[in-house]
């Protein structure tokens, strides 16, 4: 791994933390959501710790079709109710956004071969996962944040540039800055009423491949866990394909050298949730074997332009 202290510029930890409002609306409902958000309040000590330039967000909860969005808004504000959980109550929101920032990422992000686009209205809807992150790591406002969707089409060499652009616009602009991303782990939700307090992971199977995950991120292998994002989410029911995992893996540097401490795990509505931090100075748990490309251009799928009648794959440039 590249180390950031070479740079005032950079990011200095990555946060893992779920996206479901429980732990922000309704902890004391069940002793599973009030542990995670215990996890998310050890987290907000670390933070403080931390004093970052900027928060940046990547959202599952936030999906987009056509690029990746970015939230550009100097002051999104307004209420939003989540909809799954709309039982538990709303969210008002008032938050600031490191405007230069996300127009450095975006820019970074179409140097890569990115399609990016800036979003920048009044009564954008902000997602629940940014807002949960938000209210629990950074209730006072005191730290502006970046928003990043989560694109639903994007295979790992698209989700890896994104991240390695999250990078470069910080060393441009000489920030410090925090990774979040916002995602369960397995998503597999109870399709029945539970109560709260008898809340726990919907299948055996996923709580199992949610435990080994959480295991290797123990140890700071995040690198080795974004490589097990597929099998994970054959096996698991992955929360949008672990994507969230390339893309902070990618923004951290694609490494396994970190000091990661699991602050929390517990269900949430059947899905894994699980509080982790990532940070740097740990000790390399060896070499991990990349399955796929260490992409730093995107230039788009490799084998879209296929087809029974062409078999032959179009030329690509190498992406490398």
């Amino acid at each position: 791994m590249e180390n950031l202290e070479e740079h005032s510029g950079g990011f200095v930890a990555g946060f893992i933390v779920p996206n479901l409002p429980q732990p922000l609306l309704a902890p004391e409902k069940s002793p599973a959501w009030a542990r995670v958000r215990a996890g998310f309040e050890a987290l907000r000590e670390r933070l403080a710790e931390l004093n970052p330039d900027v928060l940046v967000i990547y959202s599952t909860q936030w999906p987009s079709v056509l690029g990746h969005q970015i939230q550009a808004d100097p002051r999104p504000q307004g209420v939003h109710v989540d909809h799954e959980f709309h039982d538990l109550g709303t969210m008002e929101y008032n938050f600031p956004v490191h405007v230069e920032y996300a127009d450095a990422c975006i820019a970074a992000g179409k140097k890569r071969g990115l399609h990016m686009r800036r979003v920048c209205y009044r009564g954008f809807p902000v997602d629940t996962g940014s807002l949960v992150a938000l209210g629990l790591l950074n209730p006072d406002n005191r730290i502006p944040c970046t928003l990043v969707s989560c694109n639903m089409y994007a295979d790992r060499a698209e989700t890896i540039v994104l991240g390695k652009s999250a990078a470069d616009a910080l060393k441009e602009k000489n920030l410090r800055a925090v990774a979040i991303a916002s995602t369960a782990l397995s998503n597999r939700m109870w399709t029945r009423p539970v109560p709260p307090a008898q809340d726990a992971v919907s299948s055996q199977k996923d709580d199992e491949w949610n435990r080994k995950l959480l295991e290797l991120l123990g140890l700071g292998r995040l690198e080795d866990v974004a490589q097990l994002a597929r099998q994970f989410a054959r096996e698991a029911h992955a929360d949008s394909k672990l994507k969230a995992l390339w893309w902070l893996s990618a923004a951290l540097g694609s490494s396994n050298d970190f000091r990661g401490e699991v602050l929390a795990y517990e269900a949430l509505f059947g899905t894994g949730a699980a509080v982790v931090e990532l940070s740097k100075g740990g000790v390399s748990q060896g070499e991990q074997e990349f399955d796929e490309d260490d992409v730093e251009f995107y230039r788009g799928e490799r084998s879209v332009l296929t087809s029974e009648k062409n078999p032959q794959k179009a030329q690509h440039p190498t992406q490398s």
